[in-house]
């Protein structure tokens, strides 16, 4: 048993409350149960009971024994001097506070439907990924959409932190910022740091200086990604590697350079490869300058797919890698890939950026997006299948995704909605 089974026992008040008494044999009447303290300090504050004669206002401290008090050097803490109640699951010593008199305690062991306890242990014991798997079917469409909405939100609002505290290291640059996060969703997880890597130390500006040129664009993503190192190549190569040379000397890139050693090709496909990647990028943002300012404007799924739907430069039309031609002769970014990029970079974005700005209308932009997209396919998404939950759009996947990974993964099917359905006393 888990001290958050038993926060969740007193929050939901699921234990017997008749003739409820202290282990000292005093009567305890609960008229609130307090509020549920997510920082330091005793687990709920402001809480109001009545113990024998007198009424009391303060904290509820929660252990699975009463010596978890000491265990916990709350005894040295004065933080805790206005605990008026100690919940526990087994009583097996007295506690008394600073002035020497008992702190009341209430004893849960005995007091709670074995049958929650039963299936409590089963979720927590599950060797499923999803640990409600078997029960799943049996609960309400409506409380799991409402654990749908609030994993989506969840998602969304931590993507968005992580979007705003690189803002901040940007220095309030949202060009910088976006840039930074296109390249990093470009390694498309395999590369994604090796991106974002080449992105920090290769800055939008300087890029921006050379935007009019796209073999010049070329020449700085992959000179300072290590991928012109050699001194033998087609002509398109050698350009190139001249073009950087004369870049490295203007801007002294010299010390900002990667090592090509860095970059993922195995197990790659050839339309995944860094090198194709990067030349699609470099596509974008010769004929988007302003890119963060072309994404701010668009307002729905179309304009967005017509954004990055951007061909390559000539060269990398029958190209997968430098003097290799290949037999395709179209290497834009495919549909699947731009709805990628909405979702895991334009989306986070439009979320930041609302709340810095507060302008609800791009998170409010942001979710419709996603209510338009259709689902992302990943093992994730086909073990929710498997369960019967299929996802029709990407704020469903997105939001399954979230749900698996920080509830279903951290068993913490306590602070889930479905999970705590499941997880009701029968009387």
């Amino acid at each position: 048993m888990q001290e958050s089974f038993l926060h969740y026992l007193w929050q939901m008040q699921y234990f017997n409350k008749r003739e409820l008494l202290t282990t000292a044999g005093e009567t305890i009447e609960i008229f609130s149960l307090g509020v549920l303290n997510t920082d330091a300090g005793p687990d709920f504050a402001n809480a109001r009971i009545k113990i024998g004669q007198i009424g009391w206002v303060g904290s509820v401290e929660i252990h699975l024994l009463s010596s978890g008090w000491l265990d916990h050097h709350h005894d040295e803490d004065r933080g805790y001097d206005n605990v008026i109640l100690h919940v526990v699951w087994q009583h097996d010593k007295v506690i008394t506070r600073n002035d020497k008199t008992p702190l009341p305690t209430l004893e849960l062991k005995g007091r709670v439907d074995a049958t929650l306890i039963n299936t409590y242990r089963q979720l927590i014991n599950s060797s499923f990924s999803i640990p409600c798997q078997r029960s799943l079917p049996g609960v309400d469409h409506l409380i799991k959409l409402s654990m749908l909405e609030k994993a989506l939100m969840q998602r969304l609002e931590r993507k968005a932190e992580e979007v705003q505290m690189l803002y901040q290291q940007n220095r309030s640059n949202w060009e910088e910022t976006f840039y930074q996060l296109l390249a990093r969703n470009f390694g498309f997880k395999i590369n994604a740091e090796p991106f974002f890597q080449l992105a920090r130390l290769l800055p939008l500006k300087l890029l921006l200086k050379q935007a009019d040129k796209q073999d010049q664009i070329e020449a700085m993503l992959f000179g300072q990604a290590g991928f012109l190192d050699a001194s033998k190549g087609d002509d398109y190569y050698l350009k190139l590697r001249r073009e950087h040379r004369l870049l490295t000397q203007k801007y002294s890139l010299q010390q900002n350079m990667m090592s090509k050693a860095q970059w993922r090709f195995l197990r790659l496909r050839p339309a995944n490869f860094p090198s194709l990647r990067l030349a699609q990028l470099g596509s974008i943002l010769h004929h988007h300058q302003n890119i963060f300012s072309a994404v701010r404007e668009c307002e729905n799924v179309t304009s967005l797919l017509q954004l990055f739907t951007v061909r390559p430069s000539y060269y990398w039309l029958n190209h997968y890698q430098f003097t290799k031609k290949s037999k395709n002769e179209e290497h834009a970014l495919g549909k699947p890939s731009i709805e990628n990029i909405i979702i895991n970079t334009v989306v986070p974005v439009w979320v930041a950026y609302g709340k810095l700005s507060d302008e609800q209308s791009y998170i409010d932009r942001a979710v419709q997006v996603l209510q338009q997209l259709p689902a992302e396919e990943n093992k994730i998404t086909r073990a929710w299948k498997n369960v019967g939950m299929t996802p029709q759009t990407s704020f469903d996947s997105q939001a399954l995704i979230e749900l698996y990974n920080s509830f279903c993964q951290q068993k913490s099917c306590l602070n889930c909605a479905i999970g705590a359905s499941l997880m009701r006393p029968l009387s």
